[in-house]
């Protein structure tokens, strides 16, 4: 039995001063080993040893850091340096790097390698010992973790909140998760083969019918073919073209294709949109103005007839039901995004055929400048931190097999052209937005450079000159007046080139643009 002191107690209440502790229950989790097993590193190099084809099967994802013993690490560390310089490893050639290694002394030196030479184990064997190995090795470093997020939580920190910890944890298991996988490697041609054509099958059973997620747009869906998963889709634009409008419509279309949609593989999908600039209220007064035709200028500022006022409650009312989540966090990292989004591609789908698919359609950012950078990424040169940014949305998008639409500022260069259509080169830090991109697209109105640039009469300019200048500008004004274009200037599966759409400024709406030539004339 053994005791322990127990807080002094007054005597009337009759307290011992020493109270026993129960050691008879479990033994506590302090004292737990670490998962290991020794015997399966000695196999495992033994194997190597005997028959070098042995390392074949676990070079991709072993490495001497996965080994729980300091001497087996070292033979491995040097088994492999040996093989990928072309050179046989075994006791005889291991003799030379290894006999003055003071974790191999302390194993037993040069007598412990031959023991381990002696180990009977084949090249089939080999593979499985080295998973088991490592799958060991995820589960020490599981538990490292697990004790760092106790640690932290202990630690109250001001600038560290405790959503923070929770978001960098879920950023370590992600990392770990993706730092090696056993299951990697080639595969034959013959099997792509047959996975390019599942999906031209799929393609073909659609009958012209979109292969990604609509923008509600159909000039802009036939030259994209939809927003396709695991691609990252750039939208950029100067101050002012639309690109915000642009893409709230393309997620409220996408919402409302998820809502309406009658294939089971699509149905409660939702789309996650981040808005680092604009707050909620201020969103969804752009899609309400939008969809109720109410100016949202007249939403602002009170002055709404009844009617409209009627028809804009109306409309919230349907509004509601779309599967459209806005999270306005200002300054969002990256890791954050993955978190947030993760825990809402796990939400059960209803009405899904699958419930244990993702529920995650689309991942909309707005915009990627003020996304924060990690903290232990954070550098003082921002092309850099965009660098990385630009890879952690690639990299989500792959994950969770969704596309990412991120927003993006144009640098000011493209004031200063006569022709002020963006391209690649006017995005900021373009060299890792453009490397890292599937898509690369432009928001441009000229209309919004023409209406500033309203001619004024020269002193020594005639009344009929200034005129004829007056009524060309008319026309050009005319011209382009509610149009936009949308350039794609980077398309890694598809053409690129320039689609047409129709801007109505007074709802912030985007919709087809229809020729006037193609409009059918009406009776006489």
């Amino acid at each position: 039995m053994a005791w322990r002191h127990a807080p002094d107690y007054d005597d009337t209440m009759n307290s011992p001063l020493l109270k026993p502790i129960d050691t008879s229950g479990p033994v506590s989790s302090a004292f737990r080993a670490p998962p290991q097993n020794i015997d399966a590193e000695k196999a495992l190099l033994g194997a190597i040893m005997m028959n070098n084809r042995a390392f074949e099967r676990v070079s991709d994802f072993l490495y001497p850091e996965h080994f729980t013993d300091p001497a087996n690490a070292r033979i491995y560390e040097a088994c492999m340096r040996l093989l990928e310089q072309g050179h046989q490893a075994n006791p005889v050639t291991l003799k030379t790097y290894l006999e003055r290694d003071e974790a191999i002394i302390a194993a037993g030196g040069m007598a412990y390698i031959a023991a381990l030479a002696g180990t009977v184990v084949t090249v089939i064997n080999a593979g499985d010992y080295g998973k088991l190995i490592y799958d060991l090795f995820i589960r020490r470093q599981l538990i490292a973790l697990g004790d760092d997020m106790v640690n932290d939580a202990f630690d109250v920190l001001p600038d560290e909140t405790a959503l923070h910890q929770i978001e960098k944890s879920e950023q370590k298991l992600f990392d770990l998760a993706s730092s090696g996988n056993t299951e990697g490697g080639f595969q034959s041609f013959e099997r792509s083969v047959k996975q390019a054509i599942h999906v031209a099958e799929a393609a073909h059973r659609r009958e012209g019918a979109l292969a990604g997620v609509t923008t509600g747009l159909a000039d802009l869906d036939r030259k994209l073919g939809g927003l396709h998963k695991s691609d990252l889709l750039i939208l950029a634009g100067r101050p002012s073209m639309g690109k915000t409008a642009l893409a709230t419509t393309i997620a409220f279309n996408a919402a409302k294709s998820y809502l309406e949609t009658e294939n089971p593989e699509d149905r409660g999908k939702v789309v996650a949109f981040f808005s680092l600039e604009m707050s909620s209220e201020q969103l969804a007064t752009r899609i309400l103005s939008e969809q109720a035709r109410v100016s949202s200028h007249d939403i602002r500022t009170g002055k709404l007839s009844n009617e409209n006022f009627a028809r804009m409650v109306s409309q919230s009312n349907e509004l509601s039901m779309m599967p459209l989540y806005i999270d306005d966090t200002p300054a969002v990292t990256v890791s954050a995004i993955r978190t947030r989004c993760r825990r809402l591609a796990r939400t059960p789908r209803k009405g899904a055929t699958d419930p244990s698919s993702s529920s995650l359609g689309l991942i909309v950012i707005d915009y990627l400048q003020l996304i924060a950078a990690s903290r232990g990424e954070r550098s003082e040169n921002r092309v850099q931190e965009i660098s990385s940014i630009t890879r952690g949305l690639k990299a989500l998008a792959k994950e969770l097999n969704v596309p990412v639409l991120a927003l993006s500022q144009l640098s000011r260069a493209v004031e200063q052209r006569e022709d002020k259509r963006p391209q690649l080169s006017d995005l900021r830090e373009s060299g890792t937005i453009e490397q890292d991109s599937d898509v690369v697209m432009f928001v441009y109105r000229e209309q919004y450079y023409l209406e500033r640039i309203s001619p004024s009469q020269k002193p020594e300019e005639s009344d009929e000159r200034f005129n004829e200048r007056f009524v060309k500008w008319q026309q050009q004004c005319e011209r382009v007046h509610n149009i936009a274009e949308v350039i794609i200037a980077k398309q890694r599966h598809g053409p690129i080139g320039t689609e047409k759409l129709y801007f109505d400024p007074s709802f912030t709406h985007f919709s087809d643009y229809v020729d006037s030539n193609m409009v059918p004339a009406g009776p006489e």
